[in-house]
Parts: structure tokens; C-alpha cells; sequence
């Protein structure tokens, strides 16, 4: 239990012992005291005085006497600022805290809770490589599914990909026009790059073709109507949906260029999958349920055999769910495989990791589920995040102005080796051992940088911010977990419990403090489905760490007892800052 809640418990029972009459839970915060006034953990008394019938001075003064009093030990001080009770709590709870977890790999992760959630995530297009944007929507998703892991939930990590529809075919087109067979394999490219390639190409052949056609009179909507490599393309998505032998095949040999080139970069950033499903087996899902919808009057038939919903009530609008032809439309495949996910898995939540352009999406996919009584409709979570900008602008895939994630992290990697050479930090390491730093700095930098901010805003990248070792970056908790090694290679801790009898300095103890909020911090992170407020306490842990570290000597501490329990701190703060980093997809190295 965290300490804010086992002093909630104290204070309600102390409040029952001092007033009898009061017969209900009170209600009232507990935050950690301000720097400025002695104590660790403060009562706000406001909320408490008018059913207590006493004033705050008053109440404070009666709490903090009672709760010293009791034989516990628990807390040893008070004091009363105004309507807050400041209270410190004995050395016995952070000496004991420390000695059962100082070297416990599990401490912070919750037990199980029973429940069961489906984290969606990465959702790529197989008509081009995954960008920036890609980056911080797996790192998000990737980083939610460990952090509510270690808050007791059963994961499991899907992706859906787009690998059908009129994009995938302008790509296909294109090669047709301008490959002379060429693979992969023979101009030694990966494979989504590739493909990704011919994607362009198709926007750069059609902008000429729709100019061309405008110049000789065509207005220039029936231009972009009119050009015969858009018709082309809509021809082949006709094609495929009809099954074409030799546009499935074409496709899927393209496609899986894709997903040979998807793969090599999942396994370079450290991303993976339990399950991925593909919009071409599930994009006929939902028509059974829309037909269900109809009979059960959710949805509604207009006369071109269209069928809708009417949100207008909900402070939405109407909203399409099946073409007039009888072919699905995204929402329909969503509501489906919504179905399809709690069939399969009984998972109580699905949170789908998806833009803030998507908003309105979500909003519609959970009311409409709701409405057709769809199991744990209420469990559809939308995990919205803002996009990343480069300082020039939104990035544009069909113009080739995307920031390319295997560029991107071969740039990071880059850096990292740059950085470490100008700082001297190379004596003593293998070449092998050099590329794993250079890797593990860059991409922890990379990572880092964009979870440290909240997913619902928008973000500007900055490669060389994000790989300053003295900023808020990844690579300063990284050199803060690599000094931390370097001392508890030199030194080790005893068997003694002698430490324990000894009075914590301020800043001891604060570490301490720091350290018990591990897993609230975890707790928090899942229930709000947000890395970035790991990020922040991992960095402040790791800033206050060194802190103490230059005001506190461990080796030469001034006597063994402080020795003893400096190393203790030392080892948890390492355990926690590996452990946090972890839960980021962030790897620490043993020497920097």
C-alpha cells in the first residue's frame, strides 16, 4: 500500500478516536510537504472543518497531537500551517522500506487484477515505409502495454494493417508503369522503402497528367477525375476486390516486400506484436451486425439502400454504415472487429492508439457499439496523441517529405557515436561493445524524447535536443544509471542491519521518499494511459540521484553504517531507473 494511502487509513481512524459523533469517511488530501516546511506528507484540513465543526488551526492541532501520541511510532512530528498538517514520518517506515525492496526486482509491479486489455497499436499502411508519426504511435502503444502489465493487466499487443484500398494500388500501379521487374533484391533496397518509392511515383505521374490535361482545357476537377493513372488505379482496386489472379498475386508479392521491410524495423527499435490482423480479412466485418442493427432499429434504411445511423441526439451527426452497394465502410469494419477481438480474447478493454485527427472516429465507433449492446462496449478506449512536426511543418507522405524511421534512427545512432567520441567516453570498450552503447544511446534518446511528453499534445522533434546528455533527455538517466553501476562495481552491500538504528539525513531521506513512489507512479501511468508521467518521475529520480550523490559520498561515507545505507539506496535507485527505462522501451547500459 502507498504511504498517501496508509496515512489516509491513520488519519480517518484518528479522526473517529477524536470525534465519535463524526461516523463517516472523511474526505481530504494528502501531498508530500512543500520543501519549505519541515514534515514529509501534509493533511489539507479545509475540507474536513465544517463537518468537524472546528477551525483549521484547531483541528490541526488536535490530529497532530493524537497521531504523535499513538504507539506506532508511525509519525514522530507535526506542525500546522494555517489549514495544513504537516507530519513526519519515523525513519523505522524508510529504513524498513529500503531493506525489503532495496534489492526486490518486482517492486512497483502490481499482482494481477483479473483484467484483460488489447492495446492497438503501429496500424501501417503497406504503401510505404513507417515515418516519424509511426514512431511515436508504437512507442506509445508499446510503452502503454508494459506499463499496464506491470499494473496487473493482462496485454495483448495487436496491430491492424492497412494493406487494401486505392493507395495500395497506386503503388502496385506505378510499378507496373515504371519498375522493368525490378525487386528489392535486385537494387538491394528494403523492401517498404521500395514500395514506398513507386508511391511517390504515382503522385508525381498523376500531378503531371492532371497539369497536362488542365493545360488542354479540362477544368481542373475533371482533370484529377479524367487522369489515366487514377483510372488505372481504380480499375485495379475493382480488380482486386473481384479477385483477379494476377492482381492477388501482384499484390501479394508486394506486400510482402512491405512486411519484410516492417519487420526489420520492428526488431531494430524493439517493438512487437501478439497478434496482427489486416484489413483485408476484416474489412467485410460488421455487415452481420449492421444487418442486426437494422432489425433492431439502431440503424436506418434511406431509399438508395444506404444504411445509417442518427447520432444527432448524442450532439453528433448521421453517420454511414454501409453503401448503397452494400459494401463496408471503416466504421463497419471497426464495429466488427471490435466483436471479433472480445470473441477471440474476452478482453475487457481495447485501447486503440490512434491520432487526435481521428477524434470523431472513436467517439462514433463506442456510441454506435454501445447502442447495438456489443460485450464491454464501454471498454473501447480511444489512446489519442497529437502529431509530431519537424520545425518546417506537418510531413507529407505522397511528397516524400516524411522524416523515415530507419533514417531517422540510423541518424539518432549516429549522433550518439558522434557525442560519445567528442566526450572521450570510448577507453575501455570493444568495437562491439561501442555499436551496442551507440545503439542503446540513440535510440533511448529517440524514445525518450518522445514519450516525455504528454500524448494528447503536440510535439516539434529536435535530434539534437533529444540526445543532449546534461538536457530532459533519455541519454542523462542513462549516464545516472551507468555512475550508479560504476559505483556498486567497486562496492558491495553486507548482511548488517546496524544501518538501520541511524537517523536519515534530509537528503537520504528524500531519496527515499522518491523511491516509495514507484509504483503509484505505475498506477498512475495505466490508469491514465500515459508514459510520459514515467518519464518525468525517471528523470527526476535521476536528477535528484546525482544530487545526492555530490553532496554524499559513498565510498568514503562518514561512517559504515552510512555506507551501508547509501549502497542500499544506490542499488534501489538503480533497480528503479532500469526498471522505469524499461517500461519505455528504454535499455540502460552498465557502462557509458
Amino acid at each position: 500500500m502507498a504511504i498517501t494511502q496508509q496515512i489516509q487509513s491513520i488519519v480517518n481512524s484518528a479522526i473517529s478516536e477524536v470525534f465519535p459523533a463524526f461516523n463517516e469517511t472523511a474526505n481530504f488530501q494528502i501531498n508530500q510537504t512543500k520543501p519549505e516546511f519541515e514534515g514529509d506528507y501534509t493533511v489539507v484540513l479545509f475540507g474536513l472543518t465544517k463537518a468537524l465543526r472546528q477551525k483549521p488551526e484547531e483541528l490541526g492541532e488536535t490530529l497532530g497531537k493524537f497521531l504523535v501520541s499513538q504507539d506506532s511510532g508511525f509519525f514522530t512530528a507535526y506542525n500546522v500551517i494555517k489549514g495544513f498538517l504537516n507530519l513526519t514520518v519515523a525513519d523505522s517506515y524508510w529504513n524498513t522500506l529500503l531493506e525489503e525492496h532495496y534489492y526486490n526486482p518486482n517492486y512497483g509491479r502490481a499482482a494481477a487484477n483479473g483484467k484483460k486489455v488489447m492495446v492497438e497499436y503501429a496500424s501501417p499502411n503497406t504503401n510505404k515505409p513507417l515515418h516519424l508519426g509511426h514512431l511515436r504511435n508504437i512507442f506509445l502503444g508499446w510503452s502503454i502495454a508494459e506499463i499496464l502489465k506491470a499494473g496487473g493487466y493482462e496485454v495483448i499487443k495487436g496491430c491492424i494493417v492497412n494493406d487494401r484500398g486505392i493507395h495500395i494500388c497506386k503503388s502496385m500501379i506505378a510499378w507496373l508503369r515504371y519498375s522493368n521487374g525490378e525487386t528489392p533484391a535486385l537494387v538491394g533496397a528494403k523492401g517498404d522503402h521500395f514500395v514506398g518509392d513507386y508511391y511517390v511515383k504515382f503522385n508525381d505521374a498523376y500531378k503531371a497528367e492532371v497539369e497536362a490535361l488542365v493545360a488542354a482545357g479540362t477544368s481542373k476537377e475533371d482533370a484529377e477525375k479524367q487522369a489515366p493513372i487514377m483510372r488505372a488505379a481504380q480499375q485495379m482496386l475493382v480488380d482486386w476486390e473481384a479477385g483477379k489472379p494476377e492482381v492477388i498475386d501482384l499484390w501479394k508479392q508486394m506486400n510482402g516486400w512491405v512486411y519484410d521491410g516492417f519487420a526489420a524495423t520492428y526488431e531494430n527499435i524493439g517493438a512487437d506484436f501478439d497478434i496482427t490482423y489486416y484489413e483485408s480479412n476484416t474489412y467485410l466485418l460488421g455487415k452481420k451486425i449492421v444487418q442486426e442493427g437494422l432489425e433492431k432499429g439502431v440503424f436506418y434504411k434511406k431509399e438508395d439502400g444506404s444504411v445509417w445511423i442518427d447520432l444527432q441526439a448524442d450532439g453528433l451527426d448521421e453517420k454511414l454504415v454501409q453503401r448503397k452497394d452494400g459494401t463496408s465502410v471503416y466504421i463497419t469494419q471497426d464495429i466488427g472487429l471490435a466483436q471479433q477481438k472480445y470473441e477471440e480474447y474476452g478482453i475487457d478493454q481495447s485501447i486503440y492508439v490512434v491520432g487526435d485527427e481521428q477524434n470523431y472516429h472513436f467517439k462514433v465507433l463506442k456510441l454506435i457499439a454501445e447502442k447495438l449492446q456489443l460485450p464491454k462496449a464501454d471498454g473501447i478506449y480511444h489512446l489519442s496523441y497529437g502529431m509530431v512536426e519537424l520545425p518546417s511543418g506537418k510531413m507529407k507522405s505522397r511528397e516524400g517529405t516524411v522524416v523515415d524511421a530507419d533514417d531517422l534512427v540510423a541518424e539518432m545512432i549516429a549522433i550518439a557515436e558522434q557525442n560519445t567520441r567528442e566526450l572521450g567516453k570510448v577507453d575501455g570498450f570493444s568495437d562491439i561493445e561501442l555499436s551496442e552503447l551507440y545503439n542503446t544511446i540513440g535510440l533511448g534518446a529517440l524514445k525518450f524524447y518522445l514519450l516525455r511528453v504528454d500524448p494528447q499534445k503536440k510535439m516539434i522533434f529536435n535530434p539534437e535536443e533529444s540526445i543532449d546528455i546534461h538536457g530532459f533527455t533519455g541519454p542523462f538517466i542513462q549516464y545516472a544509471y551507468a555512475r550508479t553501476k560504476s559505483i556498486l562495481r567497486r562496492e558491495s552491500v553486507s548482511d548488517s542491519k546496524e544501518w538501520m538504528q541511524d537517523s536519515l539525513l534530509p537528503m537520504e531521506k528524500g531519496m527515499l521518499v522518491t523511491l516509495e513512489q514507484f509504483p503509484s507512479v505505475i498506477e498512475q501511468a495505466a490508469a491514465e494511459h500515459n508514459p510520459s508521467a514515467m518519464a518525468n518521475y525517471i528523470f527526476h529520480l535521476s536528477k535528484q540521484f546525482n544530487a545526492f550523490l555530490t553532496v554524499h559520498q559513498i565510498s568514503r561515507a562518514e561512517s559504515a553504517n552510512k555506507k551501508e545505507l547509501r549502497l542500499r539506496i544506490a542499488v534501489m535507485t538503480a533497480h528503479v531507473i532500469s526498471s522505469g527505462m524499461a517500461l519505455l522501451g528504454i535499455r540502460v547500459p552498465e557502462k557509458m
